[in-house]
């Protein structure tokens, strides 16, 4: 594969084998695009590597990070603070009623902005690609937001084994300081980090649920362990949504988060055993009040 690096009005324009990649800094998105497409998903659960899939598609505009990570994106993102003196959400942002209310308010987002800023920062294989696509774990909360500001919305809801996701956000705290983690304590004296994740992932769970009875005829669902198990079946129904997308591949290896490349592969059994029976017993105790969300999306206790 040859990467080549030359640079057009101003922004990095990159040639892969022999598919220049063409920037909405130099097209007219908001012409080309007719259908706009959001990976609904909480984070820790799979939607990168759909994103990257995605993104060698013929038909989509792309972004090359979530779309609350884009400069110009108007609007409350998980990692940086919402309140002065607090620490940022980060992959919690679900667990604190106050967070959540705050990623839930329409008041907080100005959607023309921040679209005109993804058009002009968004990339695809082909200029007149007709999808935009995008995704932002908190979005999951102001699905109706979305239906309301962009034309012809439509939806991938995607949900993962909690157990999963909760060792998955724990493993990647242990990269935070030990001032970080302080003040994350004393936000939530009542509660260990262990039920701050259980907490976030069942109410993401819970928020899924409503966003598929209310939204589903405009999108398609599926969970992280079909996507790994039946690729094809998947890559089916996002065509059957949206028939432009009539060349997507979850077989291929893509990077993910940047540091590795891989093909789809359903780590929840590797996962879950790295955590210790005191760690089960305290995700169990927090999805034991929400066993109806978990039964709901079939997932067990442990």
């Amino acid at each position: 594969m040859r990467t080549m690096q030359s640079h057009l009005a101003g922004r990095s324009f990159a040639v892969i084998g022999d598919n220049a990649l063409h920037y909405g800094a130099t097209c007219d998105v908001a012409q080309a695009v007719t259908t706009h497409l959001f990976g609904i998903c909480p984070n820790n659960s799979g939607s990168t590597f759909l994103q990257k899939a995605l993104a060698t598609c013929r038909a989509t505009w792309n972004l090359p990070v979530e779309g609350q990570r884009m400069t110009g994106f108007v609007g409350p993102v998980n990692f940086q603070p919402l309140d002065p003196g607090d620490p940022p959400p980060g992959l919690f942002w679900a667990a604190g009623r106050r967070w959540l209310e705050r990623f839930a308010d329409p008041a907080a987002y100005n959607w023309r902005r921040s679209r005109v800023a993804w058009y002009f920062q968004a990339y695809a294989r082909d200029p007149a690609a007709s999808v935009f696509y995008t995704k932002s774990p908190p979005h999951l909360v102001i699905v109706d937001e979305l239906v309301r500001h962009f034309r012809n919305a439509k939806f991938l809801f995607m949900v993962r084994n909690p157990y999963a996701v909760c060792e998955g956000i724990l493993r990647c705290y242990r990269r935070y300081r030990p001032h970080e983690l302080a003040a994350l304590a004393a936000l939530f004296p009542e509660r260990t980090l262990d039920e701050l994740a259980a907490t976030h992932a069942v109410t993401c769970l819970a928020w899924q649920r409503r966003n598929v009875e209310k939204h589903g005829h405009r999108g398609t669902f599926f969970t992280y362990e079909t996507m790994c198990a039946e690729p094809e079946r998947v890559a089916y129904a996002v065509r059957t949504l949206v028939p432009e997308i009539d060349d997507l591949n979850l077989r291929q290896q893509l990077p993910v988060k940047g540091r590795y490349c891989e093909t789809l592969n359903d780590m929840n059994a590797r996962q879950i055993a790295r955590l210790d029976a005191r760690r089960i017993v305290a995700f169990s105790h927090v999805f034991r009040r929400h066993r109806d969300v978990l039964d709901h999306f079939g997932y067990d206790l442990l």
